[in-house]
């Protein structure tokens, strides 16, 4: 981690959708906080079209810069190719044979492949599956869960590389190639794809429609750095790609939930990059019934207090500024003042911003952009505080406050009207917006169920620290 020249010679990266550029290239807007990234003339020069391309030292480390800020991403294209023999796939499986089966399939042989049977009812049914596509296994004789399993595999790699896939997973045949080429960066310690349904699947249940547009395993179509409090902060371990010698032993095997976050959230700290590549993508076989839906939804928020044991820093349901929460608390008393309040705010934040801008050309104007978008994901944030981390307490409190009743009935709709505009998805309005909140009700008992077993409610505290990268 300490190389004098991190990234090597042809190396590209690109600035990626969300950074604005102003004052002729000279100042970029954009990253993960948002910040404000100066450049010298020469440095706006060398990205005239958007794009940088490392061919000494000096570009060597504006590359990184940007990729570190999360202003620019890798052009994955234009990386080279790491050969498959370099690759060992494990998969952790409990009594998944059919699956299992399929995955297998599409893995082909394509490599080295680890299948570890955790503790399944019928081992050798798995055994069978395994042996007929030419697969190692490992049978464990007790129930470890998905960390623990995967561990035991990954003590067995002797490649460079390892993929850990679970077995309700396809692989097309440029997911893995894609997702190999971002080791030429040699800070990049785990790269994850994109987790779409399966295709050709005759499951049409409306539950499934949800899940194909609005999947919580699917990060968008935008790639992104991945670290704590970055536009994707997290990934989840339905697949993931990892470079061995930089994950050493591999997951916590202490709990059930989480274990993927806590593994991509410890390399993050120890100064690794983690990839999230959309462009690469794998098909997973999503719940189609209502129950196991939601009973895997509130599954995933019974991690939430233990990562906030492990990562205090990082589990925060909202990141808000001290002007963000003062509009947003102006707004939510819904009085006569409340707007011309949250104006006055919007306007003095802008006026503070563009005094910390003499650099730009245009520092009104920046500040003014940069404070809207402030303001946009205070008020994001803030609503989903309402519908999904804090609704049991909403839930006993709103049949006492009629303005609070209105904030709920006005966030549902704007929510579930929004997402149904982004995502389009197949399926009518009213059966989405019902999806989408029984989503919200699920994940959110089950933070809260992990937060009073726990007896801790560290997991549902924002987070109101002023971050300024201006």
């Amino acid at each position: 981690m300490t190389e004098d020249w991190p990234l090597p010679e042809g190396f590209i990266v690109s600035l990626n959708h969300r950074t604005r550029r102003r004052d002729g290239g000279r100042t970029l807007i954009g990253g993960a906080p948002t910040r404000v990234l100066y450049l010298s003339p020469a440095g706006a020069g060398l990205l005239r079209e958007g794009t940088l391309r490392v061919t000494d030292r000096e570009t060597a480390f504006l590359a990184d810069r940007l990729l570190e800020s999360g202003i620019a991403d890798p052009v994955v294209g234009a990386l080279p190719e790491i050969d498959p023999a370099d690759l060992t796939y494990v998969i952790p499986v409990r009594d998944r044979p059919e699956p299992l089966n399929r995955l297998l399939a599409s893995i082909g042989r394509r490599g080295r492949v680890i299948v570890v049977d955790d503790a399944s009812r019928d081992a050798e049914a798995t055994r069978a599956v395994a042996a007929r596509h030419g697969a190692e296994i490992i049978l464990l004789p007790h129930n470890l869960g998905v960390g623990g399993a995967r561990n035991e595999g990954l003590s067995r790699v002797t490649t460079p590389y390892v993929a850990f896939v679970d077995s309700d997973v396809v692989l097309p045949p440029d997911a893995m190639p894609t997702m190999l080429r971002h080791f030429a960066d040699p800070r990049v310690a785990v790269v994850a794809p994109r987790v779409v349904g399966l295709t050709g699947t005759a499951s049409g249940t409306w539950i499934t429609r949800y899940e194909d547009a609005l999947s919580s395993l699917d990060l968008g179509r935008h790639p992104a750095t991945v670290r704590p409090r970055a536009v994707v902060s997290w990934v989840s371990g339905t697949t993931l790609v990892a470079r061995a010698n930089a994950i050493g032993a591999g997951f916590t095997s202490t709990t059930r939930a989480g274990e993927d976050v806590d593994f991509v959230w410890r390399l993050a700290k120890e100064g690794f990059r983690i990839r999230y590549e959309p462009s690469a993508l794998v098909e997973h076989e999503h719940r189609s019934s209502v129950h196991e839906w939601i009973s895997r939804k509130a599954f995933y928020g019974t991690g939430a207090s233990w990562l906030a044991q492990r990562h205090p820093e990082s589990i925060a349901p909202a990141i808000l500024s001290p002007w963000g929460t003062a509009l947003v608390l102006a707004l939510a008393v819904q009085r006569r003042w409340s707007i011309p309040l949250a104006v006055v705010i919007f306007a003095a934040t802008a006026a503070r911003i563009s005094r910390k801008l003499s650099r730009s050309e245009r520092p009104v104007v920046t500040a003014l952009e940069l404070t809207a978008s402030g303001a946009l994901a205070a008020i994001t944030q803030a609503t989903s505080l309402l519908l999904r981390h804090w609704w049991p307490v909403v839930a006993i409190v709103a049949p006492c406050s009629r303005r609070l009743r209105r904030a709920v009935v006005l966030a549902h709709f704007v929510d579930s009207a929004t997402q149904h505009l982004r995502t389009r998805p197949q399926l009518d309005p009213v059966r989405f917006a019902l999806a989408r909140r029984l989503d919200d009700l699920a994940y959110g008992a089950g933070v809260w169920f992990s937060a009073l077993r726990s007896r801790s409610l560290r997991a549902l505290i924002p987070d109101l620290r002023a971050r300024s990268k201006v």
